[in-house]
């Protein structure tokens, strides 16, 4: 018998099917050894030693179970993750489990196919140990800031703070565009357009002022706004230059893993989290009716372009096939990867172009058909033909103005037939206007003329997938961390969402603040940028990862001396819409030890405080008094809101809201929220005692297609996921998208 090993039970159940009876596929679940939690774990007398091992309890019964399954292998595989994360498991796995270290032991494959997975059996490797470096000099190094400064920042401004190597440099970029944000002046402007025809040909069109006696015109003030209109209306329209031309937009390459989390964003309005975790549902595989475990897309950390020529071909034959040969390029289309990029593996595309995503829309969770469709027409339209179109752009001369106009024809769609593109709101209309035949000097008749007052308008604010981009572009943190970086953001309150815009908190902005006070190279982008050239380096160039690692740490150490002999600082108050209750001065919102409370901004003459999580007060319903005809009140309880009579005290009656969560799985009625006796909720059928289902957990009315046991909510990370309620059963449904 031969083991394979791999990180998640979904991977180790499609590369089962795969493999056949002489193979057994097992899974580490991630990590089998960790930093510790609750103290720093490095080494310093000993080149920043991590003091690794299995933490908790689980991962010493995975080395455990694994151990026992070695010692029955012929030959052990180890088949982690094609990346430093991954390749640092197998690392591990081989140290816990006393796998030969001069054995080629280690397979690697960017897609899980059939083939794919054979061709690594059949090619396997020693591990990479400048990869197992690179990943080790990271997690140290990260470590390092997280514990040495997060207690400065805990003990100079508030508890429950943290600062990171990355994070802290994400976070200087958005502070310092809220910071342009508050400084903007807007400067006045007017814009004129004119609505124009020529005489008996359709259609009207618009032409924009744009210069004046030959030089390029921005009207300032009302003044010169009159001014022009004056002219405007007293003077004949010529055109004066007419250009067409034909124009081409080629299609985008196959997605990274940063410019898919973009689009998703952008396209689907998934956070950036979701996205990451969906895409790793579609790497890894799961059940889909009528067709077992499959998995769809090929390895999903990546920032390459490159594609194999089998894939290219493939893709070329689909596109002629469905949509025709003029779809098809002469040469199959070549994108360059960034000079910076690993390119270990290929672009994210989808695993067979058979499987198309409305042959899986029904049979899969909303959010995997949306992903997989969006990954499988990116990379289709990558080798598509480019899209074409008639452009046209014209001159129309009034006195000693010009207006100018621009028309743009879809004349061929390409690409566009396979992956649409996202439209600019501004200016869009005028840009793809349709314009009539015109020729240098022909009239034109003035239909309306329009002018409107205008502001410039600050910097926007970086929304999760601009943001995304900057650190890419920026060369901060690399792709498969962007989602964990933006999730620490929101967790420690250092931003907040204003719509899909990010704005950096009070808080956020002020521990910035300090931090380039006292930490600047922390915060400083070009610094973390070159950092993590440095880290990038280490598997390549053989420098001792340690001494990476030191070059850093030593100058922060004394940066932190200064740190805390500086003084503590007071964080900001931020306003609120609370009027104060005892002096009616408004109330601020202040962060103390325990987290954020009210606070009147009348202290210290009104000392009076409240929590922010106060209930709400009761809420007027349509429900009436069974007992004494009064309105019934929503209220909010120990156990939960309820409603009570609003004639209380003199009706004391009250009765339970009932709170619907799903469909029984077990008899189809409804399944309601209810408490015990302790105040714990849980989840009972409506149909008792006829039908006696129950779950602690939320359940969400479906069954576990693995084993048939009902499937549940639960948190896990912070996330809201679906596992099934049999502990004994590995099936993970992924997490559940909050949008």
């Amino acid at each position: 018998m031969k083991l394979v090993i791999v990180e998640s039970p979904a991977k180790a159940k499609t590369i089962g099917k795969y493999l056949g009876p002489d193979y057994r596929v097992d899974a580490s679940r991630g990590h089998i050894w960790d930093l510790p939690d609750k103290e720093m774990g490095i080494d310093f007398n000993n080149n920043y030693e991590p003091s690794l091992t299995a933490r908790k309890p689980e991962q010493q019964e995975t080395i455990e179970r694994l151990k026992k399954a070695v010692a029955k292998a012929d030959q052990v595989y180890l088949a982690t993750d094609p990346d430093r994360e991954g390749e640092a498991i197998s690392y591990h796995l081989q140290c816990a489990l006393g796998l030969n270290p001069n054995e080629k032991n280690r397979i690697m494959f960017n897609e899980i196919s059939k083939k794919a997975v054979n061709e690594a059996i059949q090619n396997p490797n020693y591990i990479n140990k400048g990869l197992v470096d690179a990943q080790q000099a990271r997690r140290v190094l990260d470590r390092l800031v997280g514990y040495t400064l997060s207690p400065v920042l805990c003990k100079k401004i508030t508890g429950k703070l943290s600062a990171g190597r990355v994070q802290s440099a994400a976070l200087r970029i958005l502070v310092d565009r809220e910071k342009e944000i508050l400084k903007f002046k807007p400067e006045e402007f007017w814009h004129v357009s004119a609505l124009l025809e020529k005489p008996k040909q359709k259609p009207q069109f618009k032409a924009t002022l744009a210069e004046k006696d030959g030089k390029k015109l921005k009207l300032k003030n009302k003044e010169q706004c009159d001014e022009a209109l004056q002219t405007l209306n007293a003077n004949e329209y010529i055109v004066s230059a007419v250009k067409k031309s034909v124009t081409q937009t080629r299609p985008q390459p196959p997605f990274t893993t940063s410019t898919m989390q973009q689009d998703a964003v952008n396209k689907l309005r998934m956070s950036s989290n979701v996205v990451m975790s969906v895409a790793q549902q579609l790497y890894e595989g799961f059940d889909i009716a009528e067709m077992g475990h499959v998995a769809l897309v090929t390895y999903i950390r990546t920032d390459s372009v490159r594609v194999s020529t089998d894939a290219v071909f493939a893709a070329r034959r689909y596109i002629e096939g469905k949509y025709g040969k003029e779809y098809v390029p002469e040469k199959p289309n070549f994108y360059a990867t960034k000079k910076q990029a690993q390119d270990a593996h290929e672009a994210i595309r989808p695993i067979n172009l058979e499987l198309t995503p409305e042959s899986i829309k029904d049979k899969v969770q909303r959010n995997q058909y949306l992903l997989y469709k969006l990954i499988y027409e990116r990379f289709l339209a990558s080798q598509a033909m480019p899209a074409t179109y008639n452009s046209v752009s014209v001159g129309v001369k009034c006195g000693n103005y010009t207006l100018s106009a621009t028309g743009k024809t879809l004349v061929f769609d390409g690409y566009l037939a396979i992956y649409g593109e996202v439209k600019s709101k501004d200016n869009d209309d005028e840009e793809n206007a349709v314009l009539p035949q015109l020729e240098v000097g022909d009239k034109l008749k003035l239909i309306k003329l329009n002018s409107e007052q205008r502001f410039t308008k600050p910097p926007a604010r970086y929304t999760e997938a601009s943001i995304i981009k900057a650190m890419e572009e920026k060369g901060i943190g690399r792709p498969s961390t962007y989602a964990t970086i933006m999730q620490t953001l929101y967790k420690r309150e250092y931003v907040k969402k204003d719509g899909k815009a990010l704005a950096p908190s009070n808080l956020g902005i002020q521990v910035t603040d300090y931090l380039e006070k006292y930490f600047a190279e922390v915060v400083d982008v070009q610094f973390t940028a070159e950092m993590e050239d440095r880290l990038d380096a280490i598997e390549d160039n053989g420098e001792p990862w340690y001494k990476v690692v030191d070059s850093f740490y030593k100058p922060m150490q004394k940066e932190v001396d200064v740190a805390m002999h500086g003084h503590k600082i007071s964080l900001q108050d931020e306003p609120s819409d609370v009027v104060c209750d005892k002096c009616g001065s408004p109330m601020v919102i202040r962060q103390g030890k325990y987290g954020k409370y009210l606070a009147c901004s009348n202290y210290p003459a009104c000392s009076n405080i409240k929590s922010l999580k106060e209930k709400t007060p009761p809420k007027e319903t349509d429900v009436v008094c069974e007992i004494c005809g009064g309105k019934m009140l929503e209220r909010e309880g120990k156990f939960g809101k309820y409603l009570s009579c609003s004639n209380y005290p003199q009706c004391k009656n009250t009765k339970p809201i009932v709170e619907t969560v799903a469909k029984c799985p077990k008899c189809g009625k409804d399944v309601v929220k209810r408490v015990s006796k302790r105040g714990i909720a849980f989840y009972g059928c409506t149909g008792y005692p006829d039908c006696d289902f129950v779950s602690w957990d939320v359940p969400t009315g479906k069954l576990c297609p693995t084993c048939g046991a009902h499937l549940v909510y639960k948190t896990s990370r912070g996330k809201k996921v679906i596992r099934c309620s049999n502990k004994e059963c590995d099936y993970d449904g992924g997490e559940v998208s909050e949008s």
